[in-house]
C-alpha cells in the first residue's frame, strides 16, 4: 500500500474578497451544460492522465474512468452548476476549433458550504494563469448560490497547486492520508 498525504483546505468568504478572474488574451470561460458532460471528462482526462493525482485517484487515469466521474459529479442532487466551468483557447488560424485546456466542478454540500472538485489545467496550457482563475469562476459560482464557505483536498506532494489555493485565500484546515494499493511491479512480474 501507498500512502499520499492530502490537505483539507477552506475558503471563507466572511474572510476574502473573491477578485474577477482573468484569462490571458486567447481563452475563454465556457459555462457548464448537461451535453458537454464529456467536454470535461476528456478535458479532465487530458489534465490528470500522467500526473500525481491520477495515481491517487486510478480514475482519472482513463478517459473511461474520467467520463464515468463525470456523470457521477454531474448527476448528484447537489451538483452546482454555476461552480462548474471549462476553460478553452479560442481557435486559431488554420484550426478554428476551439482546445478546452482547464475544468473544475462544483458541489453544495449543505447550506453554507460547497466543494470545489477536480481542478484541472492541460499541461501544455499550466503556468499562464488558468488555475487561478478556474478557482475564482467557480468561486464567485459559490457565492452567487448563497454558500459561505467552500472547501476542497489537494495532494500535498502537488506543491504549485496548494501554493494556488493558498494564494487564492483557501486556508489549511486537515491533513489526512488516503491509501491506494502500490501498483509497483513485484519480482515475481
Amino acid at each position: 500500500m501507498r500512502y499520499f498525504r492530502r490537505f483539507r483546505m477552506e475558503f471563507n468568504f466572511s474572510e476574502h474578497e473573491v477578485p474577477d478572474p482573468e484569462l490571458p488574451p486567447g481563452y475563454r470561460f465556457v459555462a457548464w451544460k448537461p451535453e458537454d458532460l464529456d467536454r470535461h471528462a476528456v478535458t479532465k482526462f487530458a489534465c490528470f492522465r500522467n500526473e500525481l493525482d491520477s495515481q491517487v485517484f486510478p480514475s482519472l487515469a482513463t478517459l473511461d474512468g474520467c467520463r464515468r466521474l463525470m456523470l457521477e459529479i454531474a448527476s448528484q442532487r447537489t451538483f452546482l452548476p454555476p461552480a462548474t466551468w471549462l476553460i478553452c483557447r479560442v481557435g486559431e488560424g488554420s484550426n478554428p476549433e476551439p482546445i478546452d485546456c482547464g475544468t473544475i466542478q462544483g458541489l453544495a454540500n449543505g447550506r453554507d458550504a460547497g466543494s470545489i472538485q477536480n481542478v484541472g489545467v492541460c499541461p501544455d496550457h499550466r503556468g499562464s494563469g488558468l488555475g487561478r482563475a478556474l478557482v475564482l469562476q467557480s468561486l464567485i459560482g459559490f457565492q452567487a448560490a448563497g454558500l459561505r464557505r467552500v472547501f476542497l483536498e489537494a495532494t500535498a506532494e502537488n506543491a504549485p497547486a496548494v501554493e494556488l489555493y493558498r494564494s487564492v485565500g483557501f486556508r489549511l484546515i486537515r491533513t489526512t492520508f488516503r491509501q491506494v494499493p502500490d501498483q509497483s511491479p513485484t519480482a515475481s512480474d
